[in-house]
């Protein structure tokens, strides 16, 4: 690449590179596929925090969440998978990840497409629950939202650039602040890193017709987190998960783009551990300290970065 991106020269980033080791995994049979995981905090937690990235994301671009859920005792496992083409395959290797880590039941923070396939996850497993609770970012019920679907066959066939293009448009720089758009230029040098295979194995995945059963979800603790500017996710794909899960909680942020877990990282956090903190004292707690003596938020806090958080059933409530 011609240039590098600020966030992977912060102080935050090299240090969490430099920390944290990158653990690469192999769970299946024929030994070619390996999942990359960033491992951090206190191996006796064994039901942890698992982030799965976008399309055009690495297990790095939760760096934020990995350092800043680390003071608090929270065991965050980042993790990225390798190409897998069709659903099934993809929640069987993951099942095999967990299991090779011997996790009983595990916390997912599904980013997009990641949170799409942790909903899957959760639904094939329904019937042996592997998943303990799930935090939805940016996400969907089903890939008929896009474009493509017709097409999503031949990917395997298109070079990568070809691949990378058509990423590339979701990728908007208008209207966007510092933060925002440092993060944009931190997952455009991330996209850049993925070969042909895991690009178009994702959008093999993100694009191939498939749709969530969400009555398959309903004893499953959810936190629905989006930005309320411009993502690319239209408001009524946002509005069809609100009513797929009537007993989720939402967790607004008043801006943050596509990827707020990199522009809004200390907003998105504090909705993470105050949906973790409901599982303090049980065998499915995340952390081996108590999550309800929350930190205090920066008092340099931009109004950008207003947060709130609410039940669908009971009133608002305001926290900045």
């Amino acid at each position: 690449m011609s240039c590098v991106s600020e966030l992977s020269q912060s102080n935050e980033y090299l240090s969490f590179r430099s920390s944290i080791p990158l653990r690469k995994i192999v769970v299946d049979s024929d030994g070619s596929k390996a999942w990359r995981i960033f491992d951090s905090g206190p191996k006796s937690v064994n039901c942890p925090l698992i982030c799965l990235p976008p399309v055009s994301g690495t297990a790095d671009i939760f760096f934020k969440q990995v350092m800043g859920l680390a003071s608090r005792g929270v065991r965050v496992i980042a993790a990225e998978p390798p190409p897998y083409w069709n659903m099934k395959e993809w929640c069987d290797g993951f099942k095999r990840l967990i299991d090779y880590l011997e996790l009983d039941k595990v916390h997912i923070f599904g980013a997009s497409l990641g949170g799409f396939i942790a909903q899957k996850f959760t639904e094939l497993t329904s019937n042996c629950p592997r998943v303990a609770s799930l935090i939805l970012c940016n996400t969907f019920t089903d890939t008929s939202v896009f474009e493509y679907n017709d097409s999503s066959a031949l990917f395997w066939l298109l070079p990568s650039l070809v691949l990378k293009r058509m990423l590339m448009g979701n990728f908007t720089t208008d209207k966007v602040d510092r933060r925002m758009a440092e993060a944009i230029d931190f997952m455009v040098e991330r996209l850049e890193s993925l070969t042909q295979s895991e690009l178009a194995s994702r959008l093999t995945l993100n694009c191939t017709p498939c749709y969530i059963t969400p009555q398959a979800l309903n004893n499953i603790p959810i936190t629905v987190m989006d930005v309320w500017d411009e993502s690319a996710l239209s408001s009524r794909v946002r509005e069809d998960l609100y009513k797929s899960y009537p007993h989720a909680k939402l967790a607004h942020l008043k801006s943050g783009g596509n990827f707020p877990y990199l522009s809004r990282s200390d907003e998105v956090n504090l909705h993470l551990l105050i949906h973790l903190r409901k599982f303090d004292g049980t065998l499915l707690s995340a952390s081996y300290l108590s999550l309800h003596k929350m930190p205090a938020l920066s008092v340099n806090q931009p109004e950008e970065g207003t947060v709130s958080y609410f039940n669908q059933r009971e009133k608002f409530v305001k926290i900045s």
